[in-house]
This record gives structure tokens, C-alpha cells and sequence, in this order.
């Protein structure tokens, strides 16, 4: 029986993303040295947009497909691996690659350069949005930039796809996880466990990869007591200065939902939702906003943890230091997210490297992969409707869930910068950077003109 009719959108399960291995023998990978390395990582971080899907692309396109640095079965299996672990996958991956190709140094500049281009714009954006607000020219330029990022989700599902889905039993599981995550409210770490078992469960028979082992690090345990300390610092300074004050409690927040934020951004925004409103930090409309600006800014959406700490330290500070606070509950929301990504991969990655080309983790992990493929699908499909149209309803039976637009809310000129996207994307094949500024621009003319 129904349980009831809920209006108001309903933020997804989060998602992640994975790709596979290719069928193909993929060429020896030519190892760069560092410097060769830096300018691609701080290139990736400029131009990480698209969220988690995007971001995982460019990623392959750069160091895969461009370079060889990686092969494709690593990439995939390192893939599947980050997804698996709490926090952003995307940020988690280069951290990977970076400390595949030259240990810790390379891991730690991998992984700074993905996140701090972005960092660097979300404390600009945040600064700005307590100043000015929800102005008129944010609007046309946030809808054109939201029209491009559908446009990047669907090219990268397609490429993703076509590694991934090499079997009738990997199309059965991206199938099963799409339809999961569009009309039920099975959460996102059980459709991956499942996954898991079912890759498992028939990896029984295989034969262990032949493709060489990576090259083991040393010291994986020392590092991770360094890392783990300091992620730590920060927060128990906070509270060693300030006991219960608002950055005390905001280094806690956000340093424990890095520790639990499996299924990604979407999944923590439920908790860091009712933790903002419940400390009085932000409002549901400035989280929105805060989203919309994630959404469309370099580097991972949980950059979205950035503008709650600026805005919501700000708001919280008293008048003659509002700005020092604002940037410190900034910097300490992104300290306490990204951080953890360091220890899990300097902890984790060693353990990966001996078990990962094992017969059943690697079915294990090429199933996970098959089914981030249903679930960046359903992404794809919830975040063009919650464009296109302005308002819906989310149908509850029991453990089923739909998700229905109201047709009479269709924004046309959403519609037609979408469809624009789409062509700039797959038939002229315009480059990602070309397409993204095309759209502001054109955005910017239909609210020049009259149209929006």
C-alpha cells in the first residue's frame, strides 16, 4: 500500500562512478617523472568539471588514453577500489595515481593540485555570495553552466559504459543498479555490496591476472599514523582554543561525515543538512544555492562542504570578525573532508596492490564497476529533470519510490541549453572548456535578450 504522497524534490542516493577494464591488451604504460606529472594533475584540477563523472574522464583521458601512464585494467581496478572508500572518489582516485606513479610525494601533489584550484574558487564564490547574494546575473550564468555538466555526465556514462559493460552479467548488474536507484530507496553502499558479492560469487573459478604487480610501497603504516594525525590536529585544536564553538563543532561535522560518507556528496548533504539547521549555520535555501555553485565549480561537489563552513561561520561570527571566521570555517570544512582521502589511499593502496588482480576481487570490483554504471545513469536522469522542470513529486509504495515531474513546469530555456550542450558535446565534438564557456555566454544572451 502507499505510504504516502511527498512533494518536493528528493536528493538522489549519492553516486559514484567506475569504469572497467578494456578488452583489448592495453600498451605498456611509460612511467613520467614528476615534473612531466605536475602540470597534468594541476590541469585536471582546473578543468575537473562535470562532477565525479567528468572528473573520472578527464582522468583517463589524460593519463590513459593521452599518456599511458596507466594501463586500462589499472585504472579501472583503482577505480572501483576509490569507490569503495568514504569521501570523493574522483579526488581519491588521482591521489592513487599520483602515488602509483612516484610514492607519497606524488600522491600528495596529485591530490592537492585536484582540489585546490577548486578550493580556490568556492572560498572566492562563498566570499562574494555573503556580499551580493542571489543577484540577477547569477541565475542565467549557473543555468548555462548546470546545461553543460548534464551534457558531461552523459559523455562520460557513454565512455564509461563502453569499458565497463564488456559481459551479458555486467549489463544484467548496471540494469538491476539503474532501476534500484531510480525506483526504490535502496541505499547506494548496498547496491555496490551486492555488486561485490555477485562478482564474487562467480570469480570462484577464475585464474589470478597475469598483467606484473605494481611496485610495493614501504612504510604504508608510519604514513598512515602521520596522515591520520594530521587530520586530527586541527580539529582537536579547535577545541583545545575554543571548546564548543562554531569552528569546534564544525572540524567534528564535517571530520565525521569524511569518515562515514560512503555513496559520495548527495549522501552526506542529508546529514550535513539537518547538522547545519540544527547548529543554525545555514538555511535550506543557502544550502541549495551552496549546491548549485558546487555543482558548477573545478574539483569534487563536496566542495559544497566549503561554502557551508564559510557561510555558516560567517553568519555565526560576530561583526568585526566575520571574514577571519568565514575563511577559517572555509579551511577547516575543507581540511577535515579532504584529508582522510590521504590516509585511506597511503594506508589502503599497498593492501589493494597485493589482493586486487586475485580472481574474485577483481570480478568483485569489475561487477562494482558495472553497477556505477546504472547508478551515474540514474544521476544522469534525476539531475536533467530537477533542470528541465521547476517542481514534481516523489511517489512512495512501500519500498518503491518514483520520481514524477510536473510537465507544467517545464523551463524552456533550460531545455534549450541542455539540448544546445548536447550537440556542442556529441556532434561537434567541441572541447570541454570551449563548450562550458559557450553555454555562460549563451545563457548570458537569453537574459540579455529578454528570454530568461
Amino acid at each position: 500500500s502507499a505510504n504516502g504522497l511527498r512533494r518536493a524534490w528528493a536528493s538522489p542516493a549519492a553516486v559514484r562512478v567506475s569504469g572497467g577494464p578494456d578488452v583489448t591488451q592495453p600498451s605498456a604504460p611509460r612511467a613520467p617523472t614528476l615534473a612531466e606529472a605536475l602540470p597534468v594533475w594541476l590541469k585536471v584540477g582546473l578543468l575537473g568539471f562535470g562532477g565525479p563523472a567528468g572528473q573520472i574522464a578527464l582522468l583517463h583521458r589524460e593519463v590513459v588514453e593521452t599518456r599511458k601512464w596507466i594501463n586500462d585494467d589499472e585504472f579501472s581496478r583503482a577505480l572501483s577500489f576509490c569507490m569503495l572508500l568514504p569521501g570523493p572518489e574522483a579526488q581519491q582516485l588521482a591521489t592513487w595515481l599520483g602515488w602509483r606513479l612516484h610514492g607519497i610525494r606524488g600522491g600528495l601533489a596529485a591530490g592537492l593540485l585536484f582540489v585546490l584550484p577548486g578550493l580556490a574558487v568556492i572560498l572566492g564564490l562563498s566570499a562574494l555570495y555573503v556580499v551580493h547574494g542571489r543577484s540577477d546575473w547569477a541565475g542565467p550564468v549557473l543555468l548555462g553552466l548546470k546545461a553543460a555538466v548534464v551534457a558531461l555526465v552523459v559523455q562520460a556514462l557513454a565512455r564509461i559504459g563502453q569499458r565497463a559493460l564488456k559481459d551479458r552479467a555486467a549489463v544484467a548488474v548496471a540494469i538491476a543498479a539503474f532501476a534500484l536507484m531510480a525506483f526504490t530507496a535502496v541505499p547506494f553502499p548496498l547496491i555496490v555490496m551486492a555488486a561485490g558479492v555477485v562478482g564474487w560469487v562467480m570469480g570462484r573459478r577464475g585464474a589470478p591476472d597475469p598483467a606484473p604487480a605494481a611496485p610495493t610501497r614501504s612504510g604504508g603504516a608510519r604514513v598512515a599514523l602521520v596522515c591520520l594525525a594530521a587530520w586530527l590536529a586541527p580539529i582537536i585544536l579547535a577545541w583545545a582554543i575554543a571548546p564548543g564553538s562554531t569552528l569546534a563543532w564544525m572540524g567534528l561535522t564535517f571530520g565525521g561525515l569524511a569518515a562515514i560518507s560512503f555513496g559520495g556528496a548527495y549522501a552526506a548533504l542529508a546529514y550535513l543538512g539537518q547538522a547545519a539547521a540544527g547548529f543554525g549555520w545555514l538555511s535550506a535555501t543557502q544550502m541549495l544555492d551552496g549546491l548549485g555553485l558546487a555543482e558548477t565549480t573545478p574539483g569534487p561537489l563536496v566542495l559544497v562542504f566549503v561554502f557551508v563552513g564559510f557561510v555558516g561561520a560567517f553568519q555565526s561570527a560576530p561583526p568585526g570578525a566575520a571574514w577571519v571566521l568565514g575563511f577559517l570555517g572555509g579551511l577547516m570544512a575543507a581540511w577535515a573532508t579532504f584529508a582522510p582521502s590521504f590516509l585511506w589511499i597511503f594506508a589502503g593502496g599497498p593492501l589493494f596492490e597485493r589482493w586486487g588482480r586475485l580472481p574474485r576481487p577483481s570480478r568483485a570490483l569489475a561487477m562494482v564497476s558495472a553497477a556505477a554504471v546504472g547508478v551515474i545513469g540514474q544521476l544522469a536522469l534525476w539531475f536533467a529533470i530537477h533542470l528541465l522542470f521547476r517542481g514534481g513529486w516523489t511517489l512512495e509504495f512501500g519500498a518503491a519510490r518514483v520520481t514524477v515531474p510536473n510537465l507544467g513546469s517545464l523551463d524552456v530555456a533550460a531545455l534549450g541549453l541542455t539540448g544546445l550542450a548536447l550537440a556542442l558535446t556529441f556532434a561537434l565534438r567541441l572541447p570541454m572548456l570551449a563548450m562550458i564557456v559557450a553555454m555562460v555566454v549563451t545563457a548570458a544572451l537569453l537574459k540579455a535578450f529578454g528570454f530568461y
